[in-house]
């Protein structure tokens, strides 16, 4: 497996939209994120293209004869979901990415044809974003050890760890249904919990409602029931990531996540960002695999290879924002609570895969696999509410004066993400945001 550097990656190469060459875009020219639109006016879900502040309407670039792919290809990025463009071979992700590279760059056709610019690339403020994909399947992991020796110290102070936790890549099946995209709200749920030490759980609003700092990633071409996928596969078989908030009601899982793990507590609702960054994209900020201490078991020989040693990481920035409903009032900004580093989880998304397939789980384009939250060994890096309150004990002062120990309702929490690196131009992620809503009456 090799992650191929192109002509895409050149940090010299520019766009005649001056947007996407300013400095701190989320969408330079090297990026060119996938995503899935409706234009304000109306219309049906159309696939795009990010750069700087526009898309590009890809059925509108072909019908226009600007872009020209192969008719599957073309195809496939006509589709109002991004599901076909995923099953395409990798060489056809590269070959559009190439084209769409080209299409956009200094010197291209497009570049002096303005009667096509407004038609063929509208304002990223005068569309509605929508999820990426069709989800079949979404399965969310807990591949960071900070994160799982945090949460396991505050209930088994004495074995934080499980034992199984450096063998094995621990996850669970999440639900599709309640994936949304970024600025849906979020209906605070109600659920079962047991505070303390009463004799009976109660029913009601959970209070201690908490967000979780992840990636998602989105499969590819995916594999046959029965037919695992190898290591040095697996990387193929992913599409490209987005910003994930697991959402996760901490007082209804602490009661319910026994003996078979979570359920009602996670399964209300799941926040993608719209834009699928893509593994091309990401190809300049690979960064080896987390550096197991000594002592720590190596991987089993499914899960280990030489190329993911070396390249299997990923070298992403996310951080995690708050705003209360008070603060918005007061024209405060956003508070960041927390930045967190991709490259430090224990489990690579390469292991993911294999790991997930292989029991010979089929897995399809269009299926998510969140990384759980993304935690690193300092206080700043705790992905969480409940780590960084520390399970409620040690309570946050927002800029406003407020208190939280974990979300109220009117609290809109903020992902967002980049890569950059010497000799890289900085690409980003977009936002994944919401706003919690009061629970609904029974």
């Amino acid at each position: 497996m090799t992650m191929v550097l192109d002509q895409t990656h050149d940090p010299a190469r520019k766009s005649w939209l001056a947007s996407a060459n300013q400095a701190g875009s989320d969408f330079p020219l090297q990026n060119l994120p996938f995503g899935i639109f409706r234009l304000s006016s109306g219309g049906r879900p159309r696939a795009g293209v990010a750069i700087g502040d526009r898309i590009l309407d890809l059925a509108a670039a072909l019908e226009a004869g600007c872009l020209e792919l192969p008719a599957h290809t073309a195809a496939a990025a006509q589709q109002p979901a991004l599901n076909a463009l995923m099953a395409e071979p990798v060489e056809a992700r590269r070959a559009l990415r190439l084209a769409l590279s080209n299409l956009l760059s200094e010197g291209s056709a497009l570049a002096g044809d303005r009667s096509l610019h407004d038609r063929l690339l509208p304002p990223l403020s005068e569309v509605r974003m929508q999820l990426p994909a069709a989800i079949g399947d979404y399965t969310d992991f807990y591949a960071s050890i900070f994160h799982a020796t945090n949460v396991g110290s505050m209930f088994r102070p004495d074995s934080p760890l499980l034992p199984n936790y450096k063998w094995i890549p621990i996850g669970y099946h999440g639900r599709a249904s309640s994936v949304v995209v970024s600025g849906t709200p979020v209906r605070r749920p109600r659920g079962q919990a047991r505070p303390g030490d009463v004799p009976a759980p109660r029913f009601g609003p959970s209070r201690q409602l908490d967000y979780e700092l992840e990636l998602g990633a989105w499969i590819a071409g995916g594999n046959a029931l029965g037919d695992p996928i190898p290591l040095d596969a697996a990387e193929s078989s992913l599409f490209g990531v987005s910003l994930l908030n697991d959402w996760s009601a901490r007082d209804i899982q602490a009661w319910e996540y026994q003996p078979l793990g979570p359920f009602l507590a996670k399964n209300f609702a799941t926040t993608v960002s719209p834009w699928v960054v893509t593994m091309e994209a990401l190809a300049p900020y690979r960064v080896p695999a987390f550096a197991r201490p000594a002592g720590d078991p190596a991987p089993l020989p499914y899960l280990d290879g030489a190329w993911n040693r070396s390249q299997g990481g990923l070298a992403v920035t996310l951080e995690v924002a708050i705003s209360s409903a008070r603060m918005r009032q007061e024209g405060l900004a956003p508070a960041r609570l927390s930045r967190g580093d991709f490259g430090l989880m224990y489990w690579t998304l390469a292991q993911m895969v294999t790991h997930h397939a292989s029991n010979g789980c089929d897995l399809r384009p269009g299926d998510l696999l969140g990384s759980g939250t993304v935690s690193g060994p300092s206080k700043d890096e705790r992905g969480c509410l409940l780590e960084l309150t520390w399970r409620g004990r040690d309570p946050l002062t927002l800029p406003s004066g407020e208190a939280r120990t974990f979300l109220e309702d009117g609290d809109e929490v903020i992902i967002t993400g980049f890569c950059e690196r010497p000799g890289a131009v900085r690409i980003g992620f977009g936002e994944c945001r919401g706003v919690i809503m009061a629970a609904r009456e029974l």
